[in-house]
């Protein structure tokens, strides 16, 4: 059954309808859209340049450092776009596909938090065996795996979402396009959409995150009981705490965001989560990683002491 909507094209009516402030948000979403490509790229090279780093932890973080940088750059140019011009529509295709592309890479990375929670269990817990149970080959195909169902989470929602029929308001109260937005201008029955939403959706959010919060806090009880040398459990916890602060700083507001009822939220409190999660979460993971870690760190030295 083919679409039947009467609208071509949608408004993102954006951040803010304030005009004074958008030249200044333009600066700021720029330099920060900039530092988060800038950072997870040198991120990404390093893992893939260094030798010393070619172990399944930053194999995984690789990936994240890539769905980073997509996943900002599925919002945030058109975003910028809209600040600096006065017309801000985007094509029905095109609003479908960064629908499409935000749930495809926004709920890869939630299956990958929770994997690399599940490397962090085993390299702890499960030391002698971690090779033979996290081995290159068993890291790609849980990489391959997560991505494949990412799309396949995203591919439903588009699907579903552009069979709906809009004949009202072409004006979407966000500065981008998303179910909720989307579902709240279609004119028919939008039950299941909204069931495919809250079940689906909330559970790629809400299972990887238990799953995560499971591995660690085995790790923390396996850490206090298990390990003897201070110089060990200190390293282990700074490892741990840096993911950690990754995977709340992702889940929070997207669980906040897909499992609350819509009926207690705003339009600038949806907003302003979004921004957190769409946003901030990806330039803050390199700074986390590469201040916290000291590998990192000495790969980018070597790297940047290599080009001088």
């Amino acid at each position: 059954m083919l679409n039947q909507t009467s609208v071509t094209e949608f408004l993102l009516l954006g951040v803010t309808d304030i005009q004074v402030l958008q030249p200044v948000l333009f600066v700021i979403f720029l330099v920060t859209y900039i530092v988060n490509v800038a950072g997870n790229a040198a991120i990404l090279m390093v893992v893939i340049s260094d030798p010393r780093l070619h172990s399944p932890m930053y194999f995984f973080l690789g990936n994240l450092s890539c769905l980073d940088i997509c996943y900002s750059t599925v919002t945030l140019p058109k975003m910028l776009e809209n600040f600096l011009s006065t017309h801000k529509t985007i094509s029905f295709l095109g609003c479908i596909s960064q629908l499409h592309f935000f749930h495809f890479l926004g709920s890869t990375e939630s299956m990958l938090l929770a994997v690399m929670g599940f490397d962090r269990f085993v390299a702890i817990c499960k030391p002698l065996r971690y090779p033979l149970i996290m081995s290159h080959w068993v890291c790609v195909q849980m990489a391959i795996t997560v991505w494949i169902i990412g799309f396949f989470h995203a591919l439903l929602h588009s699907v579903m979402t552009s069979r709906l029929n809009f004949c009202g308001s072409n004006h979407i109260h966000h500065f981008f396009c998303d179910v909720k937005p989307l579902l709240e201008l279609a004119c028919g029955n939008t039950e299941l959409n909204e069931w495919l939403l809250n079940t689906v959706t909330g559970t790629f959010a809400v299972g990887p995150f238990f799953l995560t919060l499971l591995s660690y806090s085995y790790i923390i009880i396996y850490l206090f009981f298990k390990t003897h040398s201070c110089s060990m459990l200190h390293k282990a916890l700074s490892t741990c705490v840096s993911h950690f602060m990754v995977v709340v700083l992702f889940y929070a507001p997207v669980v906040f965001t897909y499992i609350r009822p819509a009926t207690g939220s705003s339009v600038e409190q949806e907003r302003i989560i979004a921004i957190m999660y769409s946003v901030v979460t990806p330039v803050l993971n390199p700074m986390i990683y590469t201040l916290r870690n000291k590998d990192v760190k000495g790969a980018l030295r070597r790297a940047i002491s290599r080009r001088l």
